[in-house]
């Protein structure tokens, strides 16, 4: 069997994610045959991947990123199990890329016992197949509240042999408390699994770090093995979306009123979901992105965009209450491009239904004339686009084609009917089978396909930018920790050697 490599956090955010994800690509570079995994993920950023049975499923983006940096193939054992918030106190489960309705009205205890064997089950076929597999944690193993139930983190870690590294954020303060308490809080025999500390974003001379990593192993006997300086582009996605630190919320710094610069506003709605098919228009020369809760935050904006939406009749509402429908319809009849994806899609047509109970009916802003029904059944399918009949500010996209993918419950057609707005509105892309999956009216473009500023043609065509290759990203995360762990640290972590001789600051 494999052995396995597990980076655990202090707490959520501490950079377990890109962490994995550079030590995929690091190691697949050795030579070795890689895969990631994380038992269970909990987010609203998805990717369709393969089922054992052929068919599609989903797992988290960042276990399908991490399975790019590994040069693997991703599949659903990568991510056994998905929880999809859909609101504050309920997620959607899905167990190896399928939704579990059932799964979802156990209690959490003893839904987390039902769920731990198909988690260890796909750890131990990962294992079984290649020579590394690569884990990520979840928040934090020290939540002594759920320890009982926990089998993201200690359980996996045990039942792979895991050596781990526990991760800090140092930029947050308290780095060395949190990786001691963390440590402490343990259970003496899981001490052992922890080989390493890693400090993450620090700002700074390394050296005024001292003593702190030299009281830490005295007191704990764990070594701090690489010291991560600050790093805001690196050109991944963070799991739970991202936020562009170059604008605020209103859109208020000098930049964003400089000429030439097409300001790009995104709705942020509390269920919106695969944020990371934005992260390409992060650092776009002319482009500025601004994330909008409030009215004042789409002054101004060349652009509104309406990304996807977990729960696309409650986001609609919250969209209502926070006073930003009357801005978007009016920038759309302004004839300014207004750009819909999946659950934005079905936002902007006339009415959604929802004979199934999934989603919710709901009125929508009646920009496009569509009509959405939520089906019981999930699609999830990956998916060759191509657009035809794009005019104004869609031209540039031509007849061109992208690869995306596709994940609703909702089935969007075009509403019945000779009015005016009808004959106005175009097919605008279709599928490789040539069914409908988005429209446009004037300015207002809406597509049921994520993936679209993935294209490196679609970025080129309507921006004039370079699309950043994601495999030049995952060199760049691999050469960032082979220059901060010491030589022959990674190494040896994978083999299970005595960390302490090559510990690196």
């Amino acid at each position: 069997m494999a052995r396995a490599v597990m980076v655990l956090g202090t707490t959520s955010g501490a950079g377990k994610s890109w962490l994995s994800t550079a030590l995929c690509r690091w190691y697949a570079r050795q030579g070795l045959r890689v895969a990631p995994f994380k038992a269970q993920n909990m987010s609203n950023n998805a990717r369709v991947v393969a089922a054992p049975d052929g068919a599609a499923g989903e797992i988290g983006s960042a276990q399908y990123l991490q399975a790019l940096a590994a040069r693997a193939v991703p599949d659903v054992r990568m991510n056994p199990v998905l929880l999809k918030p859909e609101s504050d106190v309920a997620s959607q489960v899905v167990v190896l890329g399928r939704v579990r309705a059932e799964l979802a009205a156990e209690p959490w205890r003893a839904r987390s016992e039902q769920l731990w064997p198909y988690a260890r089950d796909a750890l131990h076929s990962l294992l079984r197949e290649n020579e590394l597999v690569v884990i990520e944690g979840a928040g934090s193993p020290a939540e002594i509240n759920l320890a009982a139930s926990d089998y993201v983190n200690l359980r996996t870690a045990r039942e792979a042999g895991a050596a781990c590294l526990l991760v800090a954020d140092i930029d947050r303060g308290g780095a060395f408390a949190h990786l001691y308490g963390t440590h402490q809080l343990l259970p003496p025999a899981d001490r052992a699994l922890v080989r390493g500390f890693v400090l993450n974003r620090f700002r700074g001379d390394p050296r005024l770090l001292s003593p702190g990593p030299e009281e830490l192993e005295r007191l704990t006997g764990v070594p701090t093995l690489a010291v991560l300086p600050m790093w805001r582009d690196h050109g991944l996605p963070e799991e739970d979306g991202w936020f562009d630190a170059r604008t605020d919320d209103d859109g208020s710094r000098p930049e964003n009123a400089a000429c030439n610069v097409l300001r790009v506003a995104i709705v942020a709605f509390p269920r919106l979901s695969n944020l990371d098919e934005f992260q390409s228009l992060r650092g776009c020369p002319g482009l500025r992105l601004r994330w909008a809760r409030t009215p004042r935050a789409l002054e101004g904006a060349d652009w509104i965009v309406l990304p996807g939406s977990k729960h696309t009749s409650g986001d609609l509402a919250w969209l209502r209450r926070a006073g930003l429908e009357e801005p978007i319809v009016r920038h759309a009849d302004g004839g300014r491009p207004v750009l819909g994806v999946c659950g934005g899609l079905q936002m902007l047509g006339g009415s959604l239904t929802d004979p199934a109970g999934v989603d919710g009916d709901a009125r929508g802003l009646g920009l496009l004339p569509l009509q959405t029904t939520f089906e019981r059944d999930k699609l999830l399918r990956r998916t060759r686009a191509r657009f035809s009949g794009t005019t104004g500010a869609w031209s540039a996209l031509g007849d061109l084609a992208f690869d995306g993918y596709e994940i609703r419950h909702g089935r969007t057609a075009a509403m019945r009917g000779a009015t005016d707005e009808v004959n106005e509105t175009v097919v605008a892309l279709r599928n490789e089978a040539g069914e409908p999956i988005g429209w446009q009216r004037d300015n207002v473009l809406g597509i049921a396909a994520h993936g679209l500023f993935e294209s490196a043609d679609v970025v080129r065509r309507l921006f004039g930018a370079q699309h950043r290759p994601l495999d030049e990203v995952f060199e760049g995360l691999a050469d960032y920790i082979d220059r901060r762990f010491s030589p022959g640290v990674l190494l040896a972590l994978a083999r299970g050697d005595d960390l302490r001789s090559c510990e690196s600051m």
